[in-house]
């Protein structure tokens, strides 16, 4: 948590375990082993959740969704809200101290798929005749990022879980509307 993973050494991470490194590569392998046992399952939750909120409103009939936008994600996110607070640690290591590893990408990683799923989304309108004006797709990008960053600040800065629900709740009212609106619906 100190240094990172790209700057922590086997040497310290073991020094300060107070176990030999023999001891060490009793239970890992590599200090990458290591990082991916304090942080896999977090990530692998966070990623999961995230997809199956994109999947479970890609299912709806196309006519529900324009009435849905915003409100399963929003959902996702409170749900994803009390899973980060009760596993800080864990994406403060992934957030903070990533760099080096595949965990560094998460972030992106969600870019990616919000992006994918918002073009799905505009098909969807072309399919109910209520075509999405054409938004370039580096501003779709900037827009998406900026969400997911602005979701992980709560984290970052320790925000008071009751503070970051009222937080992620504007934060889903902004983006949706903002959404709606570049997409002139």
């Amino acid at each position: 948590m100190e240094k990172g993973f790209k700057s922590a050494s086997l040497r310290n991470i073991v020094k300060n375990a107070g176990v030999t490194t023999g001891a060490f590569y009793g239970y890992y392998d590599s200090k990458e082993e290591l990082f991916e046992a304090l942080v896999d399952e977090a990530y692998e939750y966070m990623m999961t959740r995230y997809r199956q909120a994109h999947e479970q409103f890609e299912h709806l009939p196309i006519q529900e969704q324009p009435n849905q936008m915003g409100k399963l994600s929003q959902e996702c996110m409170n749900d994803l809200l009390i899973y980060t607070y009760e596993h800080m640690e864990e994406f403060h290591l992934i957030l903070r101290c990533s760099e080096g590893t595949k965990y560094a990408r998460m972030v992106d990683e969600m870019v990616e798929l919000e992006v994918q799923a918002t073009h799905r989304y505009y098909k969807v309108l072309e399919q109910l005749g209520r075509p999405a004006a054409k938004i370039d797709e580096r501003l779709e990008h900037i827009l998406a990022t900026g969400m997911l960053n602005a979701y992980f600040e709560m984290v970052l800065h320790e925000m008071p879980i009751e503070d970051a629900k009222v937080y992620l709740q504007e934060l889903c009212e902004f983006y949706t509307a903002g959404w709606l609106k570049i997409m002139g619906q």
